[in-house]
């Protein structure tokens, strides 16, 4: 009885939201019939008379005061939804509209059948959007305590959020950790070390481990997060190898006794790889850039399922620093594959060393004149290539926008991976004669061959709309996100600055013309208010307002005419 009656009421309630959904115009002259037939109970034009005559009685400092409150509230309302769409990109009153209003006049449908009916197509397109906008553990990130807590000593500022710094929290469980190392105290410490908010109390923990055994985690640990220097990092990397490396071993000969001893020997694996490449890491930072190269080449060798570090971008770096271009190409053309996931490091070292062919002797007057040749093509539709995968690059290569400290996790085609990389390939395109020169005169030109709206991609999927979010997330408040594509100002943003301004300019000119704004004031009043305002035409207005204002008789005509 009572699941009939809720059935009823829930039929009800949706005959009422599609009547009222489809059916308003009906709704409305229904309610104008009403007004009519019940305008003699209600009195409707002795009310509409005696308003008349109350606003026929007001004087022009009303009509400032009133000018001038709504001017102030929607000059308020404008400032708010200004900054609140500044902060999260949408307006506000709309997104109360859609959140709350929309839900009560039937415009969600919460009918579970008809989503389960969605296209193969659409759920493809959503699968690629949730790819599109995974965060990814930056492969230069970096250090802690020698780099990023410096600038904060220095600049006062936190150039990490709490979102990405809980972020490498997880990675650091993920990595560092397995379900056997409560069976050994210093690696039960270490899991809960990672788990730490509080920096010192971290530190203390890793110093606690090492007090029982020689601990590789917390090695890395104090390396990351103590240490001041690259150098001191570097020296705990070493211990920390030391360490490791006698872990893995042992942990390679019982990996096949069972998954405990598989899940083991993979903490050990990830601890041993993550070690190395920060030593690597550290020799770049040093100046020993050869000695990096050949230890992260050695790392790919031995270790090469293991993509998810991304040591290749590395590899690619350091290789651009020593000026082996064509040890680059050789990289490229094994990672800017088809079935790889892409990146800002490979589209554009792509684009950097086809547009070394020709920067040097590229001048934009020569190419107008005769066209371009076979590299110049090769070399603009590779930059349009990279600018379509990210389009926020070429601001920060061009120092259109200045850099900041890159951020420990980075979004593909996002500010944040931008960011990180124009902080180390930025020397690496001024080194190449006319590249940035070829850069600014065609990176702009991608954006005429990508459809608009982003409703298809031209050369890579349709461009995430997901990436303004998380790069906010990732990226310090002081620092202003770069957003693609443009948005568009909401229409209650340009509605209330249209408003504050119309009525700023009647308070105005009601403040310096008084006698001259009320006749106007009164007659749009008698225009609404009067019953006989169908017999009103515009000279009865004209000669009110030569009345009201006391022209002289032989000026009237004339005024009329004008």
């Amino acid at each position: 009885m009572a699941e009939a009656a809720t059935g009823f009421l829930e039929q009800l309630k949706s005959c009422i939201v599609w009547s009222w959904t489809y059916l308003w115009t009906v709704w409305f002259f229904i309610v104008l019939f009403l007004v009519y037939i019940l305008r003699v109970p209600l009195k409707i034009n002795d009310n509409l008379s005696s308003v008349s005559m109350f606003l026929n009685t007001l004087t022009p400092k009303f009509y400032v005061a009133l000018t001038g409150t709504s001017s102030l509230i929607s000059g308020l309302i404008l400032i708010f939804e200004w900054w609140y769409f500044r902060k999260y990109g949408t307006s506000f009153i709309e997104q109360v509209s859609v959140s709350h209003l929309r839900p009560l006049l039937g415009g969600v449908d919460n009918n579970s059948s008809n989503n389960s009916n969605s296209s193969n197509g659409d759920s493809d397109s959503n699968r690629q959007s949730v790819s599109e906008c995974k965060v990814w553990r930056n492969p230069l990130n970096l250090f802690r305590g020698a780099e990023y807590n410096r600038y904060t000593w220095v600049t006062g500022r936190e150039p990490l959020t709490y979102y990405d710094m809980n972020l490498s929290a997880q990675d650091h469980q993920t990595f560092f950790t397995c379900d056997s190392d409560h069976l050994r105290p210093a690696d039960a410490i270490m899991q809960k070390a990672w788990r730490e908010r509080n920096p010192q109390a971290r530190i203390s923990a890793a110093h606690e481990a090492l007090e029982i055994n020689e601990c590789a985690t917390a090695y890395i640990l104090l390396a990351e997060e103590e240490a001041t220097t690259i150098a001191e990092a570097e020296k705990l990397f070493k211990q920390a190898l030391k360490a490791g490396d006698g872990c893995y071993r042992r942990s390679q000969q019982l990996q096949h006794h069972g998954s405990q001893y598989e899940a083991q020997h993979r903490r050990d694996t990830n601890v041993l790889v993550y070690i190395k490449r920060r030593l690597a890491m550290c020799a770049r930072r040093l100046g020993r850039t050869r000695e990096a190269v050949k230890m992260m080449r050695d790392l790919m060798k031995e270790f090469p399922l293991l993509s998810m570090f991304n040591i290749h971008e590395n590899l690619l770096e350091a290789l651009l620093e020593l000026q082996a271009y064509a040890d680059v190409q050789a990289v490229l053309a094994k990672y800017d594959d088809i079935s790889l996931p892409k990146s800002a490091t490979i589209c554009y070292t792509a684009a950097l060393l086809k547009a070394r062919a020709v920067s040097d002797k590229f001048s934009p007057e020569a190419a107008s004149r005769r066209g371009l040749s076979t590299a110049e093509m090769n070399a603009v539709e590779a930059i349009h290539r990279a600018v379509e995968f990210n389009p926020h690059v070429p601001k920060y290569l061009l120092e259109m926008k200045s850099l900041i400290l890159p951020p420990e996790h980075i979004l593909k085609r996002g500010d944040s991976e931008a960011i990180a990389y124009a902080f180390f390939h930025l020397a690496h395109w001024k080194r190449v004669e006319g590249a940035l020169n070829l850069l600014h005169c065609t990176w702009e030109g991608t954006f005429r061959m990508i459809p608009y709206p982003l409703e298809k991609g031209h050369l890579f999927y349709p461009y995430p709309i997901c990436t303004e979010t998380a790069d906010r997330e990732l990226l310090p408040s002081f620092h202003e996100v770069s957003v693609y594509p443009k948005k568009e100002l909401p229409f209650f943003i340009l509605f209330t600055a249209g408003l504050c301004s119309f009525t700023a300019m009647l308070a105005l000119l009601t403040h310096q013309f008084p006698e001259l704004m009320g006749v106007f004031a009164k007659a749009m009043i008698d225009i609404f208010c009067s019953a006989e305002f169908r017999d009103w035409n515009c000279k009865s207005i004209f000669m009110r307002v030569e009345d009201e204002l006391e022209i002289p008789p032989a000026l009237q005509s004339q005024n009329f005419q004008n």
